[in-house]
């Protein structure tokens, strides 16, 4: 079993977009929306929910009635503000620290698990597909991901599955690191912009640094070519080759208001593009 994960140093690149265009090409794959804090490749795979587990992140105060004197030391150590004038606990503010508990002469304060949202096991049209949702504010991202990726792999020795294609999130921090960490290959998607070339230049430091294969696809590539160029100097002189280049092209958009990945949706420049940085993918993870 191999996995392929793609991301890109910043949001907007077009990752979700590709990811869900490689699913429609892929033969035998398991899909995985790894972006847990905005995920959005469920809109345009539209996936039928057959599993749901929900997710405990951190962990939250609870007090016992019976137990509590009142005496206000988890209102005093809580650096939170997050006991109020009844000595109730604010679920909004708790930052599961456990000091509260530590402090608490009577044993009436415990921490319990905090339900932070829901991972999914689901069916697509282009096969099984792992993904889940973070609630709003929770943190534990990385977690999640986790649980996500090793859900996917279920679902690949379940279905005889021989690659799991991973939507990575943005960014250069722990979510990424959990959505990268272990697999074959990453696709690096950057665009020909200031901030774009200097996000790409930092996630190939990371991907670096955990020795994992890299390649790199532009687009929008034809919007400023002197970046362009400077990409694939920069590309050239890392060691990292560029598998593909895509033009600017506002089918991407049309094929999501349809619920439709751009393969599906028409034959353009943009998919023949697509298609042709697959065959390279497939070549690399070969």
């Amino acid at each position: 079993m191999k996995q392929f994960t793609i991301i890109s140093g910043k949001g907007g690149t077009g990752k979700t977009t590709i990811t869900a265009a490689f699913a429609s090409l892929a033969e035998n794959a398991v899909l995985a929306d790894c972006d847990v804090d905005a995920p959005d490749l469920h809109l345009i795979l539209k996936p039928e929910i057959k599993e749901t587990f929900e997710f405990s992140g951190l962990k939250i105060a609870s007090k016992d009635e019976e137990k509590c004197t009142e005496c206000g030391k988890c209102r005093e150590y809580c650096r939170f503000d997050a006991i109020d004038d009844d000595f109730n606990v604010i679920k909004e503010r708790c930052e599961g620290c456990g000091v509260c508990e530590y402090v608490c002469p009577a044993g009436a304060i415990y921490l319990v698990d905090r339900k932070s949202g829901f991972a999914y096991l689901s069916e697509t049209r282009f096969g099984p597909m792992s993904h889940a949702e973070l609630d709003t504010a929770e943190e534990a991202t990385g977690k999640l991901i986790s649980m996500v990726r090793n859900n996917a792999r279920i679902l690949a020795d379940k279905y005889n599955k021989d690659l799991i294609i991973i939507d990575g999130p943005p960014g250069i921090g722990c979510p990424v690191i959990s959505a990268i960490s272990g697999v074959d290959l990453v696709l690096i998607v950057t665009e020909p912009t200031l901030s774009g070339i200097h996000d790409m230049e930092r996630i190939i430091g990371v991907a670096g640094h955990f020795s994992i294969p890299a390649v790199v696809c532009i687009n929008k590539f034809d919007i400023n070519p002197g970046n362009t160029q400077v990409i694939e100097e920069y590309c050239a002189e890392n060691g990292l080759d560029v598998v593909g280049r895509i033009p600017y092209d506002e089918t991407p958009t049309t094929a999501m208001i349809n619920e439709m990945t751009v393969i599906e949706f028409s034959e353009s420049e943009f998919s023949n593009n697509i298609i042709k940085i697959w065959e390279n993918i497939k070549e690399k993870l070969k």
